[in-house]
């Protein structure tokens, strides 16, 4: 062991990645499967210094990898962000103030065998709609009391499942859901969902928001259906594709985190010139010094300050464009 450490400081020195006394600095971590085998819990593993850790989307199995590989890796699907276990004692809508409207809730059945959570003022008028996305978590309580709180301000909100009432606590269950995704039933699914709120209810114009994996859902049914009128992505995978964005004739908003190495401020950054290139009116917000899920207190990356103000922003955004 001692000159397998020797090595690696040699290698690193003699490369000029850094200088010697740096190099000593660096704890060395074995690669995540002998952790793993040596009795760490995977969640618990540690990668060397400037790797990231991520998921392996095939097959669940923690990889670290070199901080210039995530973002490419995720895009691809080769990986997934390694998020915290979801903490049932915590909840988003806690932090958000409720509107001026009492609202009403009931489980529909929109597409198939599907059921979505519903959140309505309990009075009469017209309001917009909107088509709400949840994390890779599911359609848990937390996604059906934001459900709750939007429609508080004015909103007909169906929360769909795009996991046909399945959902997780522990990020080994959340990556089979996702593992097991159909994108193209899920889009399917959300095109029912649009279709459902404008049937059977006397909206005029309708728009969608989503956290993580439904923020990356979020942009999807924006390139699969031209009846929205906004759309809100909270640290979604984008695209900068000119063709596939081309599509889009109303305004997006995006929140993102400075420091989320899979969608990264230069992807972001990427995104945004498209849309600018394409005339579509956008904000693009990059939030300093947090990190992807900043706005899910569930985990350590929690950064209240910043999901509050991004909360205020997206009523705005929704107010002046529904």
């Amino acid at each position: 062991m001692k000159l397998l450490s020797f090595f690696i400081l040699f290698l690193v020195f003699s490369i000029g990645i850094v200088s010697y006394a740096e190099a000593q600095t660096i704890a060395y971590f074995p690669p995540p499967l002998k952790q793993i085998k040596a009795g760490q819990d995977p969640a618990n593993v540690t990668c060397t210094e400037g790797k990231e850790l991520v998921l392996k989307q095939t097959t669940g199995m923690p990889a670290c990898v070199n901080f210039s590989s995530v973002e490419k890796l995720i895009q691809r699907g080769w990986a997934i962000h390694v998020l915290p276990d979801y903490s049932l004692g915590n909840n988003n809508s806690k932090i958000f103030k409720t509107g001026k409207f009492e609202t009403i809730s009931e489980n529909v059945n929109y597409f198939q065998s599907t059921n979505g959570y519903l959140a309505k003022p309990s009075s009469d008028g017209d309001f917009p709609g909107v088509i709400m996305i949840h994390e890779w978590w599911g359609l848990n309580q937390n996604i059906k009391d934001m459900a709750d709180k939007l429609a508080s301000h004015g909103y007909v909100v169906l929360a769909v499942d795009l996991y046909n009432g399945k959902v997780g606590t522990t990020s080994e269950e959340a990556r089979r859901l996702v593992s097991s995704f159909d994108k193209q039933q899920g889009i399917q699914n959300m095109n029912a969902a649009v279709s459902y709120v404008e049937e059977n209810f006397s909206i005029n114009r309708i728009g969608s928001i989503g956290w993580c994996f439904g923020g990356g859902q979020s942009l999807i049914l924006a390139l699969n259906n031209n009846s929205m009128d906004a759309t809100v992505i909270y640290y979604g995978s984008v695209t900068s594709d000119v063709e596939s964005l081309s599509v889009i004739s109303w305004p997006v908003l995006g929140i993102f985190a400075e420091l989320d190495r899979g969608i990264t401020p230069d992807n972001v950054n990427e995104f945004k010139s498209t849309l600018d290139e394409l005339s579509i009116q956008n904000e693009i917000h990059i939030y300093p010094g947090v990190d992807h899920a900043f706005a899910n207190p569930s985990g350590e990356r929690f950064a209240p300050d910043a999901s509050q103000d991004a909360w205020q922003k997206t009523l705005r955004f929704l107010k002046e464009n529904l």
